[in-house]
């Protein structure tokens, strides 16, 4: 047993002196676990996004379906997110996570099994629950995730796994889609079962984590309690533009929904193109991730901040114009590592400036603007696409995020002045 503890140990100092890790960090095995454990969902859910946007499609043809799906995933969010956030920070969060993984997992084995024709049959009413179903997963497993983070290391060292859990996302984020588009060449089911596999492989290391005590609270919630999340971030001026930046940012941005639209119909290419399209921006955001981990943001954060944004839409605006494949894929690069510049802000606010008895009310409230960004994104997008075309819309989106950073800079001049991350 000790060699074998030995051994894993020492495969854990390899993995982690890559991505320079402090070496505290390498040493915890719970650590360890959950950074895999996160690695797998994220990368299960990238695949299960693929494949849904690819087989919707396929099977209607409506560019208006691609947005519906987005919407679907988003409206289970924002009717959970106050009780989300509560559980959070009341029940252990570490078994809220593993329900919602294992709920992930039975639903891409039931798209999987309909995929394949072992009974149902694959149809958009299916694809459709299973959107709501996995909105609703997202909407617990988000909080709960970051809320247990910050328990598992010394405060001293949050700063650091807080950046390399958001490597490991973007990473997943990577390899997710691109698996994901390379596995729908062998069927739709091949990719519903990849992701279930994956879904319980973080199942299984997750539940290897010790969760610390400060993670269980027994007080009952209350109306009162759940609505606290939302009024820290009110009176957290730096925090309320930071997050309500990325939301309206990506949400008049964000072209996600439609990469199916333009890998077969702009760019004439396949479910390996799709996968590629959708993987680009997570290439960008991980060299970035990887920059900031040599030289992390210790000056004019704010205006770092609203400078990527611009960048960010500018970088959409290229991208709905674009019909060659490589540039595509470059501009969705340079998108994401300019992305990847406001969430690496925005998440060492929500974590390191958020009291743990508010940290799953917080990230709660944070996850449901990403979410909101992201699916409620892809539902804007399909209806503006089904209106007046799939690239006038996305050319729309990248001038209106710009438009929205101009008045961010307007509204929120603290955010836009602030100098350092983290004060004091």
């Amino acid at each position: 047993m000790v060699a074998r503890r030995r051994r894993q140990d020492n495969e854990g100092l390899a993995l982690t002196s890559m991505l320079n890790i402090p070496k505290p960090l390498r040493l915890q095995r719970d650590f360890r676990h959950f950074w895999l454990a996160r690695v797998m969902l994220t990368a299960g859910f990238q695949i299960v996004s693929v494949a849904i946007g690819w087989q919707i499609y396929a099977l209607s043809g409506r560019v208006f379906d691609l947005g519906l799906v987005g919407l679907l995933q988003f409206l289970p969010r924002i009717a959970l997110v106050l009780v989300a956030g509560a559980a959070a920070d009341h029940l252990d969060r570490r078994s809220i996570a593993a329900v919602s993984m294992a709920l992930q997992a039975f639903a891409a084995a039931l798209l999987g099994a309909a995929s394949m024709g072992w009974g149902l049959a694959p149809s958009r009413a299916l694809i459709f629950a299973v959107a709501v179903l996995l909105g609703a997963c997202r909407a617990f497993d988000m909080p709960a995730m970051q809320a247990l983070l910050p328990a598992l290391v010394p405060k001293e060292q949050q700063a650091h796994a807080i950046g390399l859990s958001a490597s490991a996302t973007q990473a997943a984020i990577i390899v997710g889609p691109a698996l994901g588009g390379l596995v729908y060449a062998f069927g739709a089911g091949a990719a519903y079962a990849l992701n279930a596999l994956l879904d319980i492989v973080g199942l299984v290391l997750l539940l290897g984590v010790a969760v610390p005590a400060v993670t269980r609270q027994v007080a009952r919630p209350s109306l009162a309690s759940m609505l606290e999340g939302i009024r820290y971030i009110r009176g957290e001026r730096d925090l309320l533009g930071a997050i309500s930046l990325d939301l309206f940012a990506v949400l008049l941005g964000g072209a996600t929904a439609l990469l199916p639209v333009f890998a077969r119909d702009i760019l004439h290419t396949g479910p390996w193109g799709l996968g590629l399209l959708r993987a680009a921006p997570a290439v960008g955001a991980l060299a970035v991730a990887v920059w900031l981990g040599h030289h992390p943001i210790e000056r004019r954060a704010g205006a770092m901040m609203f400078g990527c944004v611009a960048v960010f839409g500018a970088a959409t605006v290229v991208f709905a114009v674009s019909t060659s494949l490589m540039l595509s894929l470059a501009t969705l690069m340079v998108l994401g590592a300019a992305d990847s510049v406001s969430v690496v802000i925005r998440g060492t606010l929500v974590q390191l400036e958020t009291p743990d008895a508010l940290r799953g009310r917080v990230s709660a409230v944070n996850s449901l603007f990403i979410g909101a960004s992201n699916q409620l994104g892809e539902f804007e997008s399909g209806v503006t696409a089904a209106w007046l075309g799939t690239v006038p819309a996305v050319a729309l989106g990248g001038i209106g995020t710009l438009l929205v950073v101009g008045l961010w800079m307007r509204w929120f001049p603290g955010l836009r002045a602030r100098d350092r991350l983290l004060r004091g």
